[in-house]
């Protein structure tokens, strides 16, 4: 069932940051992929900086979209 859960943030999250990153984004469905990569992304961006999104759903949302907009600004310098 958690499986889920990180799957359904993490496509969320990815929605967000197209959203956030407007003119950056891979369409839809990739964005939502780059969203649950970007949950581990985050996770380890927010390790690095000693930072810690508890919360729930809100602190796990937060970690994936920071992680997502990351690899979106990243895809986007790569794709000129």
């Amino acid at each position: 069932m958690s499986f889920i859960y990180y799957i359904i943030i993490g496509a969320i999250a990815g929605w967000l940051a197209g959203k956030i990153m407007k003119g950056g984004g891979f369409g839809l469905l990739m964005n939502m992929v780059l969203g649950i990569i970007g949950g581990v992304v985050g996770g380890w961006v927010f390790g690095l900086l000693g930072l810690s999104a508890e919360g729930g759903t809100i602190g796990s949302l937060v970690t994936s979209v920071v992680g997502a907009v990351l690899i979106l600004y990243v895809g986007r310098l790569i794709k000129k």
